[in-house]
């Protein structure tokens, strides 16, 4: 790194950690790149799971979609339980830093595209899911809700309801499906009234999910990325390193 370069950095830095300080409302909007650091592969990158050789004709997309679920729900099921569960995962660096800023008293909103409840596990008490999460399950007939053990069961190829028999989906949005309007509500409301938005781990390519940065209009954003997303240009600070290296720059005490 020349001389100018680091200056630079380390201004940025400055900055960053400053309007963190700063900030009375802040909004972390996370993708797949936030749990990479905790065992679970993104999808998008060179080793992501739509990188992957699954020895079927069938993209992952197709698989991972609401009518692959309701035609092929066993083939559905044996695809899910082994790419999209991740049962023994923990939270990382960053999990870990925002519930403790949260707990120190700081207003964090987590507005995540993952599925894997890292961000609750860790302590994080505002989490809005996106994309919903693995850890929920329900009845496509009556509604009965099921925990993550009852569907990982690979005795169990077609999870059925014990109450009706009903098939039983996982309560994460699928391909062809809408995502919740109260969540979206939430998450739009969170971000066009936080002070700083801190976008991390997300190529923003998945949409509608990556629109909703566009309502920020507070003091500062910063995009968090290994490599280079869309919305860089709009934003005030890049940092185009592991989000964890980044967050363990935040001292929880001299933040709040």
């Amino acid at each position: 790194m020349e001389d100018f370069e680091k200056l630079q950095f380390e201004k940025d830095k400055k900055y960053f950690l400053e309007m963190i300080r700063a900030s009375k409302k802040i909004v972390f909007f996370g993708g797949a790149g936030i749990s990479t650091e905790s065992g679970i592969p993104d999808f998008r990158s060179s080793s992501g799971i739509y990188s992957k050789d699954f020895g079927s004709q069938i993209s992952p997309e197709e698989m991972l979609s609401r009518s692959y679920f309701d035609s092929h729900t066993r083939d559905f099921y044996r695809f899910y339980r082994k790419v999209m569960l991740y049962p023994d995962a923990e939270p990382n660096r960053v999990h870990k830093k925002l519930a403790e800023l949260e707990a120190a008293g700081k207003d964090i909103t987590v507005v995540t595209q993952n599925i894997d409840g890292l961000h609750q596990k860790a302590g994080s008490k505002n989490v809005l899911e996106l994309h919903g999460t693995v850890l929920k399950n329900h009845c496509t007939n009556c509604g009965h809700a099921y925990d993550l053990n009852f569907v990982s069961n690979p005795n169990n190829p077609i999870p059925h309801c014990s109450l009706c028999d009903g098939i039983v989906k996982p309560d994460v949005v699928l391909y062809e499906e809408p995502l919740d309007s109260d969540v979206v509500s939430a998450a739009v409301e969170a971000i066009s009234t936080c002070d700083m938005l801190i976008i991390a781990g997300t190529s923003l390519v998945v949409y509608p999910a990556a629109s909703y940065v566009r309502y920020f209009r507070g003091k500062c954003s910063a995009v968090i990325n290994l490599t280079s997303t869309p919305n860089e240009s709009r934003c005030d600070l890049v940092f185009h390193q592991k989000a964890g290296d980044v967050f363990d720059w935040i001292d929880v005490e001299s933040s709040v």
